[in-house]
């Protein structure tokens, strides 16, 4: 059997994903009989039947699903692959380093100025992106390396190098009663009548269970914790993007978080090799960075 093509690959994915050939055939920007006869040609040569077509519209099969999933990690891999090209073929092309906003903000900054005084360093592009991003910049070829935080983020495929362990703060309502004390247990945080904890998504997109809101963005969730409708716990660093109006308070058995740097394993760029060599003597010979555990001034 040969190859599959990428353009059998999109075509097909349109038609899943819309399960309208018409739609589907708009989205792409032909006609629908070419559309029609292509995904005919592609179950001919896989020996499968992919759709199931009648009166009602169009469905999946069972191969069809399995064909669909797999057909989006595969163009997410040609895309990253010439992307990554593209950007190698650029001598004078920054570095680019992923970020959540405001996580391990004494870190990146060290980083950065330490780098910037390396021979010959290439300049480095921040890229700022909310809650479990960095990977998914990662393998696509939009990032050279990311900060990253364990146990929380997706860190499978790829190589790293730690550089720094920390505990974790509870950021609450400054008028709380509980932002009153000196530490929390996670038995104390985690149930809260009145102050749910926040719910971020899953490695897999999904959100556990619980009163918490669901939360998608740093900023939304600070915004609810200073209206008094939730609380959260993070390593004492990410804390940059404490508003006025909320406290944080260390919270003493809550499992440590390890600050990773991270890069594709197949990257041979040598400027990632340098920026990696150089956040590992910062984590060798640099003190360690602030837990801040200061309250803000009233």
């Amino acid at each position: 059997m040969d190859d599959l093509e990428t353009r059998e690959l999109r075509y097909f994915v349109a038609v899943a994903e819309e399960l309208h050939f018409g739609r589907a055939a708009d989205r792409l920007g032909i006609a629908q009989p070419p559309l029609s006869r292509a995904i005919g040609q592609l179950e001919r040569r896989l020996g499968v039947r992919l759709l199931d077509r009648n009166r009602r519209g169009v469905a999946l099969t069972d191969a069809g699903r399995v064909l669909l999933r797999e057909a989006g990690t595969a163009l997410d891999a040609v895309a990253a692959a010439a992307r990554r090209t593209r950007r190698a073929g650029d001598p004078k092309r920054p570095l680019v380093l992923a970020s959540k906003a405001g996580a391990s903000h004494e870190l990146l900054q060290r980083l950065l100025d330490a780098f910037t005084r390396e021979p010959g360093a290439a300049p480095v592009e921040v890229l700022l992106c909310e809650v479990g991003e960095q990977a998914g910049l990662l393998r696509d070829g939009r990032a050279d390396v990311a900060l990253m935080h364990r146990p929380y983020d997706d860190l499978a495929g790829f190589d790293t190098e730690d550089l720094h362990v920390e505990g974790q703060v509870a950021i609450l309502p400054g008028a709380h009663p509980l932002a009153s004390r000196d530490q929390l247990t996670m038995a104390e945080v985690r149930d809260v009548p009145d102050l749910p904890i926040a719910r971020w998504p899953r490695l897999d997109g999904s959100y556990p269970d619980g009163p918490g809101p669901e939360v998608h963005t740093q900023s939304q969730l600070a915004q609810l914790v200073a209206l008094g409708r939730t609380l959260l716990v993070i390593p004492a660093s990410s804390r940059a993007w404490q508003w006025p109006e909320h406290v944080a308070v260390p919270v003493v058995d809550a499992p440590d978080v390890t600050t990773v740097i991270a890069w594709p394993p197949s990257t041979r760029s040598p400027a990632v090799a340098s920026l990696v060599r150089c956040a590992a003597r910062l984590r060798d010979t640099a003190p360690p960075v602030s837990s801040a555990r200061v309250r803000p001034a009233r």
